[in-house]
């Protein structure tokens, strides 16, 4: 599995994460039907299927994992100042806790299934907060998964996200 690793720093609006890469996994799932089912039996749920958000956003309680079902994509991840991805059908990117995303195009049958560790609950913030101290806070305490949402307890995020306690 190809994988790239990416960090991103606090731009003053989107505070991104210090301690963990983006990870981006390049055609993981030749059947992106498995993805959802994949990521619910490493311990990834509360999932959903739709597109992403075409204005900047983060979460800063859990870290989320975005697997592509179907169609393509150009993200814009990090922020304003961030970098640009394209993904694909098959691709997974994870996202630690704080990471600006952003969709800019998709093709018109593009969808993702979003899912969070153990399940856990997610918030939505844009930046435009006046609570951005206690979100920065909220963010360097979740914790690293216990668990890949691709292969388990194996793989990319366990041996990247290092020194790290699990959720």
């Amino acid at each position: 599995m190809q994988t790239e690793q990416h960090f991103f720093e606090d731009d003053g609006t989107i505070p991104n994460n210090r301690r963990f890469p983006v990870l981006l996994y390049h055609g993981v799932f030749t059947n992106p039907d498995a993805i959802q089912a994949t990521f619910e039996a490493n311990g990834w749920g509360n999932s959903w299927v739709d597109g992403i958000f075409d204005f900047h956003h983060y979460h800063s309680t859990t870290h989320e994992v975005l697997g592509v079902k179907s169609g393509q994509a150009t993200v814009l991840l990090g922020g304003p100042d961030g970098k640009t991805f394209d993904i694909a059908a098959g691709d997974v990117l994870v996202l630690p806790a704080g990471t600006g995303h952003r969709r800019l195009e998709a093709s018109r049958d593009f969808a993702v299934v979003g899912a969070y560790p153990g399940g856990s609950d997610y918030d939505t913030l844009t930046g435009e907060s006046n609570e951005r101290p206690d979100n920065v806070r909220r963010i360097e305490t979740v914790k690293k998964p216990a668990t890949n949402p691709v292969l388990g307890v194996n793989g990319p995020l366990i041996d990247i996200w290092k020194g790290e306690e699990h959720l």
